[in-house]
């Protein structure tokens, strides 16, 4: 059978990673197989008319966007054919997500796509892995867009960091004293539309980690909110499964559904556990955006990883996944990183974290907010000197820069500035400083955390009031907020390493943090 190296499926060895031995044989494990949508041409044409901010008319329903962009049934057999012939077992198929996960062996896989699994190590961490390419039956070219989960190492990092000391309100020479807030504080700081959430279902992203019901119900009673309807949707067999480490995932779910469910109580949160892989990630974003049950109008995504850590094919696949959303009215929210202009890449140069770089994601970075009673005080970039992190930001190497940004320039913190021709990081802010943090409860004892994954959320439940109040869906909203600059807040100082807070937009804290007054006008548009 003749093959061809699927485009895009190149996979690098972890830097510093070592081989321990080939994978056993007999392993057996599931991986997902994307295939391409039907009527491409028309879902290309209607994605142009929403970055460009024409109206393409209304936003497909999510079963209107599976009967006209959804995988041909002849492609899904097509790929059930080839997996009989190897011994794999198709487990699930969905034409709307356009995916074929199919289960077998090591060995099998192996031989089905031309790969060497082996067993390796990174920072005491052992996992399946690839490097090289992998082929695909030369029959199935333009077909098979991805393959995905061969490799298990873990694919993305949680964006939260918690204070060092939340009892400590001694603060980093020469800033005001640390603090900290409670969501409902922080959306009245932003001086957030009044509204529920009411009608709306915010998808939450979560790729490990868990909730404890007995603790979100002790949380929002502390709050004086009523408890949310916190729903978890199983994505690849995982499941809501708390560690018990604060430090850990545990601490990026809890955030996540605390302060979405602090702004939106009356909004439904559906909160999708998948593994942490590429494959993981990317099902768990093609569950969310297609749920026919839960239909969130809004996602919430607060985990990522350098653009360099990804493969081509799973960038693809992934921005195709927000593309979808954008047809289908979903806005959806991620958190541009925590280590600053490098995303804690060691080779000196500047990176952005994906998937918050997806010109189809509303990426959020990160400030340091004081505030007293309903007033702001200051609000400069998040950036922590003393090596808590700083906000993700700085100039894609992958995505073009898209209309919405023409004309818009980086600049650096020695002062240059150039005009971007690639997709600027980060759209919007929000208080992101642990300094400046939030009030949570995460496994039976309050903390105090900051992060970008604390702005993703924030934003979300945002959109959540937004949405009720205007009866519809706000979806793609990047081409009309940077057609709409004063309903955001600009912050102009600070840095977040090789690149300054300017006026307007820049490559810190995107067009702004929240106004809420103002941001409540695009309803209305």
């Amino acid at each position: 059978m003749a093959t061809i190296l699927l485009k895009g499926s190149e996979k690098k060895p972890m830097p510093g990673a070592k081989s321990l031995s080939p994978a056993d044989p007999s392993e057996r494990f599931e991986v997902s197989v994307l295939v391409r949508r039907r009527a491409h041409q028309e879902f290309a044409s209607r994605v142009s008319a929403l970055t460009a901010n024409r109206s393409p008319g209304a936003y497909l329903s999510r079963e209107e966007f599976a009967a006209r962009h959804g995988a041909h049934l002849a492609d899904l057999a097509a790929v059930a054919s080839f997996a009989a012939a190897h011994g794999l077992v198709v487990v699930q198929e969905s034409a709307a997500r356009r995916t074929v996960v199919l289960a077998g062996t090591v060995a099998q896989f192996n031989a089905a796509f031309n790969v060497r699994l082996e067993m390796m190590e990174h920072e005491s961490i052992s996992y399946r892995g690839r490097t090289g390419t992998i082929e695909i039956p030369a029959e199935l070219d333009g077909v098979i867009e991805a393959v995905l989960g061969l490799d298990s190492r873990p694919q993305a990092s949680p964006h939260f960091r918690i204070r060092r000391d939340p009892g400590n309100v001694k603060s980093r020479a020469g800033s005001p004293a640390a603090t900290a807030y409670s969501p409902l504080q922080v959306a009245s700081l932003y001086d957030f539309p009044a509204g529920t959430g009411a009608g709306e279902c915010v998808g939450i992203i979560e790729l490990g980690g868990g909730y404890r019901p007995a603790d979100l119900a002790t949380y929002f009673s502390g709050l004086g909110v009523a408890n949310p309807t916190v729903l978890s949707v199983s994505v690849d067999q995982a499941q809501n499964k708390p560690t018990g480490d604060a430090n850990g995932p545990d601490g990026e779910v809890m955030l996540d559904i605390e302060v979405v469910g602090a702004i939106a109580p009356q909004a439904r949160i559906a909160v999708y556990f998948a593994p942490n892989t590429d494959a993981g990630f990317l099902d768990a974003i093609t569950t969310a955006i297609h749920d026919t049950t839960n239909k969130p109008s809004v996602i919430s995504i607060s985990w990522g990883g350098p653009e360099s850590s990804w493969t081509s094919q799973a960038i693809t696949a992934m921005d195709s996944a927000l593309q979808a959303a954008a047809t289908m009215g979903i806005t959806v929210c991620i958190a541009s990183g925590d280590n600053g202009s490098s995303d804690g890449v060691t080779d000196g140069a500047d990176h952005v974290d994906f998937p918050a770089s997806s010109p189809f994601a509303l990426a959020c970075g990160g400030t340091r907010l004081q505030g007293t009673g309903n007033d702001i005080v200051s609000e400069v970039v998040w950036n922590d000197g003393a090596g808590n992190g700083a906000t993700g930001g700085g100039v894609s190497s992958f995505f073009a820069v898209a209309s919405w940004q023409a004309n818009l320039s980086a600049t650096t913190t020695e002062g240059k500035s150039t005009v971007l021709s690639m997709r600027g990081v980060p759209d919007v802010a929000g208080d992101a400083d642990p300094e400046t943090g939030y009030d949570v409860r995460i496994d039976g004892s309050n903390t105090v955390i900051g992060g970008t994954s604390a702005v993703a959320p924030l934003w979300a439940a945002l959109i959540a009031r937004l949405n009720q109040i205007g009866g519809t869906p706000l979806g793609y909203l990047n081409p009309r907020l940077y057609a709409s600059p004063a309903s955001l807040r600009d912050i102009t100082q600070g840095n977040n390493g090789d690149f300054a807070a300017t006026a307007n937009w820049d490559a810190c804290t995107g067009l702004g943090s929240p106004n809420g007054a103002a941001l409540a006008s695009l309803v209305k548009v």
